[in-house]
């Protein structure tokens, strides 16, 4: 009788123990993703300058900053691992067609203020990509805690279920094509 308690308190302690990791990892995955919608705000609040700016010197060109204006509420709107991606993605796109267009105006170029938005972005996008880095880690471990046994049973027991990878979208896995 005092080892079939034994083993009871032995499994009871092992479930418990596999749940609050799984808890752990979940919660861990829940702060990276609050981290990328940090970054993400940033840019957001960065954009908006960058239009004025760039509005100032290239006013003829309302479908480039039309664009990143659209992007950018598509982007703050956009809900779930996927379609934020995906609205990403597209900002991303958008924000490169404004820097590509500094190089057609030479005052925009000399600009101050645009220059240092176009620092401020280029920092905020490379922590955009670290968050996304650390994001993706926390799931796989959390996706693989859950997939494997005897962990998988707890996991479908408390209803855990896997977090979506952040990905690029096809257009973006294309290399870039240099025509001299």
């Amino acid at each position: 009788m005092w080892t079939a308690i034994a083993v009871i308190a032995v499994l009871l302690l092992y479930v418990v123990a596999v749940y609050n990791g799984l808890v752990a990892r979940r919660n861990q995955v829940r702060e990276a993703w609050a981290t990328i919608d940090t970054q993400l705000k940033r840019r957001y609040d960065l954009i908006p300058n960058l239009m004025e700016t760039v509005r100032g010197a290239a006013a003829h060109e309302k479908d480039t900053l039309n664009a990143v204006i659209s992007a950018r509420n598509a982007a703050i709107s956009a809900t779930g691992a996927d379609a934020r991606g995906a609205a990403e993605n597209k900002l991303t796109g958008a924000l490169k067609s404004i820097f590509a267009l500094a190089e057609s105006y030479p005052t925009l170029r000399a600009n101050d203020n645009f220059l240092e938005l176009q620092r401020e972005l280029t920092d905020t996008e490379t922590k955009i990509q670290a968050a996304r880095q650390f994001y993706n880690t926390v799931v796989m471990g959390l996706n693989t805690q859950i997939e494997q046994f005897p962990s998988n049973i707890i996991a479908r027991m408390f209803g855990i279920t896997p977090e979506q990878l952040f990905t690029i979208d096809d257009s973006e896995r294309a290399a870039p094509q240099v025509k001299f």
